[in-house]
């Protein structure tokens, strides 16, 4: 059950949801109770797919960009934009950054960037994030 919570968790924060899955992460790590391999897993595979799911709503609901309910404001896909045509697919490494990271995976997705190099790029930058956590983490457990 806790591993499909933190998977959960990853997932909601890697879309328009504000929500901290680091802290979850992390805590979990450092109670030493759950599999690390499996927690690290969980949150990876839920961030990667939130951020998958924001492609998707890029990709096939772009028409509704410019409507007042929609969570994604235009100067957050405006400044995503930008960067994504000035770093192009290296772009995505930073889905993982808050406030840039999900309007980059929107952006890729209203681009028609393709999925499978998208997969490639954001669960580099997805993964490469938890398993700094990760490692900080146990070397923290090993000093104190």
């Amino acid at each position: 059950m806790i591993y499909t919570s933190l998977f959960v968790v990853s997932f909601m924060v890697a879309t328009i949801i504000p929500f901290g899955s680091e802290v979850f992460f992390a805590s979990l790590l450092s109670l030493n109770k759950y599999n690390h391999f499996l927690l690290l897993l969980a949150a990876s595979t839920g961030n990667i797919l939130g951020s998958l799911f924001n492609w998707i709503c890029g990709y096939y609901v772009n028409y509704f960009i410019n409507k007042s309910w929609f969570p994604i404001k235009k100067n957050m896909i405006t400044r995503a934009t930008e960067i994504f045509h000035k770093y192009g697919k290296w772009s995505l490494l930073l889905s993982w950054v808050p406030f840039i990271g999900d309007p980059i995976t929107f952006v890729a997705g209203t681009l028609r960037y393709p999925m499978i190099p998208f997969l490639i790029f954001v669960s580099i930058g997805k993964v490469g994030r938890y398993l700094v956590i990760y490692f900080s983490i146990l070397w923290a457990i090993d000093i104190f």
